[in-house]
C-alpha cells in the first residue's frame, strides 16, 4: 500500500497537476513551449490561448490551430490545454465545440475566463459537457476557472466545491481594473500584488476555497517577465505563505524559475522520505523522528512534499520511485 492510499480519502486527494502553468497565443510562441514542454518534461502546463491569443475576426482559425497543436506529436505528455472565451461572448460555444470534437480525446483541460459568479461558471460547465456528449467522448474534460471579477470571488467557494471543477485561478490585472481606479497601478507589481489589502483578501478567499474543496489553486502573473529575482520571491511566497500549489506563467524564461520556487528542497524531500518509511514500516501508527512525534497527520504533509518533488522533476531514490509511483496511481 503507498502512503496515498493508506493516508488519504480519494475525496481529500487534490489533482496532482504540475506546478506552472505556461500561457502561449501567438502561433510561433505556441509551438516554442510546446517544444520548452518536450525538453523539461511535464513539469508545468501549456495553455494555448484562444481569449488574448486570437486575432478579431479570427477566432475560428486561431481556436482550430490550438486543436491541431493539442492532437499533434509536440504535445508528448497530454498535459496541454486551452483558455476559451469568456462564456457570454459570441466566441464562446463556437470555442468549445472546436476544441472538443477535434481534441477533446487529448485536451489536459479548458479555461473558463471572467466569469461573472457562480451562474456563468455553471453554464460554461453545461456547454463543454454538451458538446462532449454530441462528439462522443467519453470523458470528462476538466474545467479551469479563472476569478477576476467581483461576482466570482464572492462566490468562490461555491465556484470551487463545483464537481467539474478541476482548478481555480486568481486574475491580478482584471481584478484590479475591476475596481475602477480605487486600487492603484502599483498592486500589479510583482511587490505590490503581495502588499495590498484587496489583493492579498483575494488571494487568500481563492487559496482556502480551493483547499477547502480539494481543487488546485493557482496563482497570478508576475508581468515583470525579465526580472527572475522578483519573480522568484513572488513565486516562493505564493508557496510558501499563500497555499497556492500552481502559478502562473506568461513568458518561456519564467517556467524554471516557477518550477524551482515550488519544488522543496533536497533536505525537505530527505527529511520527508525518511519520516514515511518509518510511519509505513510501523504500519502507519505514531513514531518518534529525531525526538520529535509524527502520526497521520503529519504523514500527509510529508506525503504531499514527496508528491511535489517528483512533480516538479526532483531526483527520487530508485525504491521510492519504484515502491511509492511506479505503477500507482499518484
Amino acid at each position: 500500500m503507498t502512503p496515498r492510499e493508506a493516508l488519504f480519502d480519494a475525496a481529500d486527494v487534490a489533482p496532482a497537476l504540475p506546478v506552472c502553468d505556461h500561457y502561449s497565443g501567438v502561433e510561433a510562441r505556441m509551438r516554442k513551449s510546446l517544444e520548452l514542454q518536450g525538453e523539461l518534461g511535464p513539469v508545468f502546463d501549456v495553455t494555448l490561448d484562444c481569449e488574448d491569443g486570437a486575432p478579431v475576426g479570427g477566432e475560428a482559425e486561431h481556436a482550430q490551430l490550438c486543436a491541431e497543436l493539442v492532437m499533434s506529436a509536440a504535445n508528448r505528455f497530454g498535459r496541454v490545454g486551452a483558455r476559451v472565451h469568456p462564456v457570454d461572448h459570441p466566441s464562446f460555444e463556437r470555442d468549445v465545440d472546436t476544441l472538443v470534437r477535434r481534441a477533446g480525446a487529448r485536451l489536459a483541460y479548458l479555461m473558463v475566463p471572467k466569469p461573472r459568479g457562480l451562474a456563468d461558471v455553471q453554464r460554461a460547465v453545461d456547454q463543454i459537457d454538451h458538446f462532449i456528449r454530441i462528439h462522443g467522448h467519453g470523458r470528462d474534460i476538466p474545467v479551469h476557472v479563472l476569478v477576476e471579477t467581483h461576482g466570482a470571488l464572492c462566490e468562490v467557494g461555491a465556484i470551487a466545491a463545483h464537481p467539474r471543477i478541476e482548478s481555480v485561478s486568481f486574475g491580478l490585472m482584471d481584478f484590479v481594473s475591476a475596481h475602477r481606479g480605487a486600487i492603484p497601478a502599483s498592486a500589479m507589481s510583482a511587490e505590490g500584488q503581495f502588499t495590498h489589502p484587496l489583493v492579498l483578501r483575494a488571494k487568500l478567499e481563492i487559496a482556502a476555497a480551493c483547499h477547502a474543496h480539494a481543487k488546485v489553486p493557482s496563482h497570478c502573473v508576475v508581468t515583470e517577465f525579465k526580472d527572475l529575482r522578483a519573480l522568484s520571491a513572488a513565486a516562493t511566497r505564493a508557496c510558501r505563505e499563500f497555499g497556492y500549489t500552481r502559478m502562473w506563467s506568461i513568458h518561456p524564461d519564467q517556467v524554471r524559475t516557477i518550477v524551482e520556487a515550488f519544488a522543496p528542497s533536497a533536505a525537505e524531500t530527505d527529511l520527508a522520505i525518511e519520516i514515511l518509511r518509518a510511519a509505513q514500516a510501523a504500519q502507519w501508527a505514531p513514531i518518534r523522528h529525531r525526538d520529535t512525534l509524527h502520526d497521520r497527520a503529519s504523514y500527509r504533509y510529508f506525503w504531499q512534499v514527496v508528491e511535489r518533488a517528483r512533480r516538479t522533476g526532483q531526483p527520487l531514490p530508485a525504491e521510492v520511485r519504484q515502491a511509492w509511483f511506479d505503477g500507482a496511481a499518484a
